[in-house]
């Protein structure tokens, strides 16, 4: 791997980073890309070349992820929860939620009660596999790891 691609592949994940740290507020591609000193463009082909999903579409995967976790484990209201996970529309957060996850927020509230296991294993039980299907080869080398899933 070039000394380039290693150095752009240590920017996107520290601007991967500032959109985990900041998943609730809304996506702000020009600020996120200077944090990885790219140009939004650059930013987002790169981001989807090393990721194999758009900043968009991976902040919409984090803010179900932590929907998930709200609605497994409090009594709050859907609308509570997708408002506080960065949503702005309790419509979009719906169609999104059952575009990533396969059921209506609801529905997954009334068949996932709390989860009785370690958070490393809720944590890959849990995560949308919609994403992982997405099949664009990656910048990042990943080691190679074989990992439990819980179904």
């Amino acid at each position: 791997m070039s000394r380039e691609v290693e150095d752009l592949n240590r920017r996107l994940l520290r601007a991967r980073d500032a959109m985990d740290r900041a998943y609730a507020e809304p996506l702000n591609v020009r600020a996120v890309a200077a944090v990885a000193h790219i140009s939004e463009a650059h930013f987002i082909r790169s981001f989807r070349a090393a990721f194999g999903e758009t900043p968009h579409r991976y902040l919409q995967r984090r803010r179900v992820e932590r929907s998930m976790f709200l609605l497994r484990e409090t009594d709050r209201s859907v609308t509570d929860i997708c408002f506080d996970v960065g949503f702005i529309s309790l419509g979009t957060f719906s169609r999104t939620f059952r575009e990533i996850i396969g059921e209506t927020p609801s529905d997954y509230r009334v068949r996932h009660g709390p989860l009785a296991a370690p958070n490393c294993i809720q944590m890959t039980a849990t995560r949308p596999r919609v994403a992982a299907r997405v099949g664009t080869r990656s910048m990042i080398t990943k080691p190679n790891v074989t990992s439990v899933i819980v179904d």
